[in-house]
């Protein structure tokens, strides 16, 4: 395919040029957890879901919000039209593939956004355009530049990503990105898709870009790195450090594979080391820990005690030497204060006699707002809590909370548990629920163990075939008396969903995080069977047109 360099640049003039690059001294966060971010294996977000993520991501002050794929399914096409809808301030993006279909889509979705983006991608190296495109460099070409005017004709702001973009040839990428800039896209990705990239490379690739693409100047250039040789966030900051003024990437680095580049990372490097960079961000970094458990909470993927930035341990010292540097002065081994990111300074533990006014300070402090009837439930949980537990830290509240925040997406209420085990008798127990219509729904069965017991039982109410593919239990404190945390992902159909509960006991902690993956898979089959109706009858009209 190398002859097919040579395609004249001539053939590609310009009739219709926008600039949208970013100012000088400014980096865009595109965060794309709602897209590529949900692609994670064993992931699943209802569209409730999603817009709840959405608006923490609007307080976090990201500037484009890549809500969902529309073409891909109608619950994707559901939550970017409700988010599109919904949330006002950031740019909302919808991705398209190079179809008219899928263009099309996007813009229905996006229609109603304050400030809707079409992010249209293509593949772009050698090895991805002959074993999945089955296409040459010059159909590659014109599929990209018809597209993207095809995306233009909807709106003005257009985005392109060349898929693969670190193993295409360097020429053909040039004469690409120049096409698709000349018919209309403000914004040009590049997007090393399978993470091949190293640190050096992918700079020079963005130094090639911009002295060797005539039109550059005249669009954001941006990034998009994958993490599968740990190196995402070093090649986007490398990329902005080479000139690139848009980094993609996602809360806490959830994505396919080994992940994107984690969000928090990348700000916070900006952020702290602007001695290097001098460059800023519109990001407020007192939300990203609230942002971290909340895309944690409802995606399932628990973060590692060693994440930067976020991670439990990320401002926690042990070693006797630290702690003595930390306090005679906090520098000394913190490049970062923690209140930065939104993590308390102090660790306030409270009680059961702590009032109503402590608890809302303290949710407040760790980045929770609730309504008032949601911190009156939340608030008698803490003090059922609080009778087990002598005290109850900050880990704690956060499970407390999202038990309060997982109770909004029920359609089958968990009301009572109660198990008999032990290692020479049969394990049984017996199981209430509250159904959607408010009807008590009973009954009982054995099990090889109390969980398993459990779920038998759960299963015989709601029969809803699935199998469990995975479960996980953590311990949120050190003791005895600890809140443990359970997280399952159950498989019906092809599809992954996860669940999560938390309770001093871990077998309602099981029971709690069944319910809440069953939740998803009814809500999901709801959503995706309202959306089908709707698509086929509209394809009706359409048809019938």
């Amino acid at each position: 395919m190398d002859e097919e360099v040579d395609i004249t640049k001539d053939d590609y003039a310009s009739s219709d040029v926008h600039s949208t690059a970013a100012a000088s001294d400014t980096v865009l966060i595109f965060d794309t957890s709602l897209r590529d971010g949900e692609q994670a294996a064993g992931t699943s977000l209802t569209s409730g879901e999603k817009l709840s993520i959405a608006r923490q991501l609007d307080r976090l002050g990201i500037d484009i919000i890549e809500a969902g794929f529309p073409v891909s399914s109608p619950g994707d096409f559901e939550a970017v039209q409700l988010i599109a809808r919904e949330v006002r301030r950031p740019i909302i993006c919808g991705l398209a593939h190079c179809r008219p279909a899928a263009i099309d889509r996007a813009w229905e979705a996006l229609q109603d956004a304050a400030r809707p983006r079409i992010h249209v991608f293509l593949s772009a190296s050698d090895i991805q355009l002959a074993h999945m495109l089955k296409k040459s460099r010059l159909e590659a070409l014109e599929m990209a530049r018809e597209m993207v005017a095809r995306a233009k004709s909807y709106t003005h702001d257009v985005e392109f990503s060349p898929m693969d973009a670190t193993r295409a040839e360097p020429d053909f990428l040039y004469l690409l990105l120049e096409a698709v800039i000349d018919a209309g896209a403000v914004t040009v990705n590049i997007a090393d898709t399978v993470g091949y990239s190293m640190v050096h490379d992918f700079g020079n690739l963005l130094e090639g870009i911009l002295s060797d693409v005539p039109n550059i100047r005249q669009a954001c250039l941006s990034v998009h790195c994958h993490d599968d040789l740990g190196l995402a966030v070093a090649n986007s900051l490398e990329a902005v450090r080479r000139g690139a003024r848009q980094v993609e990437c996602t809360i806490n680095g959830i994505g396919e594979r080994a992940g994107n580049a984690a969000l928090e990372e990348v700000v916070m490097a900006l952020h702290t080391r602007r001695d290097v960079f001098g460059l800023r961000t519109n990001v407020d970094t007192t939300q990203l820990y609230k942002t971290s458990r909340i895309v944690s909470d409802l995606t399932g993927f628990v973060v590692q005690s060693n994440k930067a930035i976020v991670g439990a341990n990320a401002f926690r010292h042990q070693s006797g030497i630290h702690q003595d540097g930390m306090v005679k002065e906090s520098t000394t081994y913190e490049i970062m204060d923690p209140r930065s990111v939104g993590i308390p300074a102090s660790s306030l533990v409270l009680g059961k006699l702590s009032g109503k006014h402590a608890f809302r300070e303290r949710l407040a402090e760790l980045g929770f707002s609730l309504s008032d009837e949601a911190l009156a439930h939340a608030f008698r949980a803490f003090k059922d809590l609080a009778d087990k537990k002598r005290e109850i830290a900050d880990r704690d509240l956060v499970s407390l909370v999202g038990e309060e925040l997982r109770q909004e997406t029920q359609v089958y209420k968990l009301d009572h548990v109660d198990v008999s085990c032990g290692d020479h008798s049969l394990h049984s127990a017996a199981v209430r629920l509250i159904g959607p219509d408010g009807q008590a729904l009973e009954d009982a069965a054995l099990g090889t163990g109390p969980v398993d017991a459990v779920y038998q039982v759960i299963n015989r109410i709601i029969g809803i075939p699935n199998s469990l593919v995975e479960f996980t239990i953590n311990a949120n404190t050190e003791g005895f008396d600890a809140i443990g945390e359970v997280l399952i992902r159950i498989e019906s159909e092809g599809r992954l969903y996860t669940g999560r509960g938390a309770s001093t006991d871990i077998v309602v902690a099981s029971a709690k995080a069944y319910m809440n993956a069953l939740n998803r898979l009814i809500i999901f089959h709801r959503g995706a069977a309202e959306q089908g109706a709707l698509y086929n009858a509209t394809q009706g009209i359409h048809e019938a047109a």
